[in-house]
């Protein structure tokens, strides 16, 4: 069975730092794209960061972009997201999810709706605070 187990959330201050983990299993890691989405209260579930199945391609949404950092490690079945320079309006629950792998240059389209999204693991919170 297909078990995704996301990690390494916590509290951080204001342009602090962070590193989720994403943990995978049940399924050849390696053919699979993974994304990071993310939820505040309140708000719709939001794509965050995709990588290829191969890492070698990725996306970020704007917001993140320069400071946010996805990657994958296939050999371990992991995937990562560093996250810098972190700003209150980072808080969310960060989940990470598996799909089939996809175009690249189809990226907006997948990475940012989470409903493309068939798997996901149980999320892990990120609270940016002062």
């Amino acid at each position: 069975d297909v078990q995704l187990q996301a990690s390494g959330g916590g509290l951080v201050q204001p342009g602090g730092s962070l590193r989720l983990s994403c943990a995978a299993s049940g399924f050849t890691f390696r053919d699979y794209a993974i994304g990071w989405f993310r939820q505040a209260p309140g708000l719709e579930r939001e794509g965050v960061s995709c990588t290829s199945s191969s890492g070698g391609s990725t996306y970020y949404v704007d917001s993140v972009k320069g400071r946010f950092t996805i990657s994958r490690d296939n050999a371990k079945n992991m995937v990562y997201l560093q996250m810098n320079s972190l700003k209150p309006e980072d808080t969310a629950v960060y989940f990470c999810a598996m799909r089939t792998r996809f175009a690249y240059s189809t990226g907006n389209y997948f990475c940012t709706r989470p409903v493309q999204w068939p798997y996901w693991g149980q999320g892990t919170q990120v609270t940016v605070s002062s």
